[in-house]
């Protein structure tokens, strides 16, 4: 019964909100601004980059609150054309509340 725990606790996490005190426009136009180059930020179309994940499935992959310190810290991804980010905590709310708006496939 002890292994459950963790297991539990992840599942917990996974099913909390993000936090909705976000910018949906400010968000969508930062990553139309950093990051369209590599990825589909929209609701649909394909990533320029095939191993760049589309924003509207960042949902269904990660828990989306388990990106914040990522983005505050600096985000350091296994594909060597993105470059490292830190983010201001408005940046961070903005860009989770609009990863948060786009449906998923």
């Amino acid at each position: 019964m002890k292994a459950l725990g963790p297991v539990i606790a992840v599942l917990l996490l996974a099913a909390m909100p993000v936090r909705a005190d976000g910018d949906i426009a400010a968000g969508r136009a930062f990553a139309e601004e950093n990051c369209a180059r590599c990825h589909a930020v929209g609701p649909d179309g394909d990533s320029p980059l095939e191993a760049a994940p589309r924003f509207r499935n960042f949902q269904t992959m990660w828990p989306l609150e388990s990106l914040e310190e990522a983005l505050g810290e600096g985000i350091v991804t296994g594909h060597p054309e993105m470059p490292q980010f830190e983010l201001e905590p408005g940046q961070i709310d903005d860009l989770l509340a609009y990863l948060a708006s786009l449906p998923p496939d």
